[in-house]
């Protein structure tokens, strides 16, 4: 090897190494931008010794004041209003989004592409644009306000058949022709579904709880639309923000950071926990439309 080729070997080298490097300053320096406003939150809900905002971040005095303060609130009727939600919500439309996006991808029929399309661009328009007829029908339906738990799972899974394209996406990744000889053998379309494309599709399954838990357990503006500040038909995000008003901030300030936090906890834990399989079904459900 030539002294030329050593040289421009080890140039391309000390590019390289530079260039990495100065991906990770960016990166880290992005991570503690992004990381900052949740220290904040967390030292601000150990803060005990006042409930009002202050002028600094570290606390002077550390306590569970507010956790434990949170158990007389109706904190706790929130808290498990949103977890009824999302447990319900993340079961029933996974179900759904499973059972149409295997219809999608394994049979055909007419209007198939037709039906298609037309559940992608009625996706495309906001939701919000149907929040007064939604809250129209709830209201009739006895659904709103105390009753606001039930409607608002009852929305979040009218529409899930029309998400279909991602986990379609991966479905037709798997070969046709293990369907064809399950059912050479008798099985049925149902059995093919839970015995043999079920357990190829981990990811994608995962990746769908993940996403239809994450639709109750953050949404806000419908769910205060629908509750209409009544605090038993509160999900967690907007019972908290109840807090925020000027007649409760001074005295609830601290709590609402503890709250915050043991909100971020299970969402913590379940991308911690599955979040290889959340990319696998992102990037696999993306191979074909």
């Amino acid at each position: 090897m030539s002294d030329n080729t050593k040289t421009k070997g080890l140039g391309m080298k000390a590019k390289r190494r530079l260039g990495d490097t100065a991906i990770y300053i960016i990166l880290i320096i992005m991570s503690i931008i992004w990381l900052t406003p949740f220290v904040c939150i967390v030292l601000q809900s150990f803060r005990v010794e006042s409930t009002w905002q202050v002028g600094y971040v570290v606390p002077q005095k550390w306590g569970l004041d507010n956790y434990t303060g949170l158990l007389n609130t109706d904190f706790v009727r929130w808290y498990g209003n949103t977890f009824l939600m999302a447990i319900c919500v993340s079961v029933l439309q996974t179900i759904i989004v499973l059972c149409m996006s295997y219809t999608l991808s394994r049979f055909r029929f007419k209007l198939r592409k037709p039906l298609m399309k037309f559940m992608l661009i009625l996706g495309l328009f906001p939701g919000m644009l149907t929040m007064i007829i939604l809250y129209r029908v709830l209201k009739d339906m006895g659904l709103t306000m105390e009753h606001a738990v039930p409607g608002l799972i009852l929305v979040y899974i009218a529409s899930s058949g029309m998400g279909y394209y991602i986990t379609k996406g991966f479905f037709d990744t798997i070969p046709m022709s293990l369907d064809e000889a399950a059912r050479v053998d008798g099985a049925t379309r149902l059995q093919v579904l839970i015995q043999m494309i079920m357990p190829l599709s981990k990811s994608i399954i995962i990746y769908t709880i993940l996403t239809a838990f994450m639709g109750p357990w953050g949404d806000f503006i419908f769910a205060k639309y629908i509750s209409f500040n009544t605090s038993a038909g509160m999900n967690v995000a907007v019972g908290l923000y109840s807090w925020l008003s000027k007649d409760m901030i001074a005295s609830r300030y601290t709590m609402f950071c503890a709250g915050g936090v043991i909100v971020a906890i299970p969402v913590t834990i379940l991308f911690m926990c599955f979040q290889r399989y959340y990319v696998e079904g992102v990037t696999g459900g993306s191979v074909k439309g």
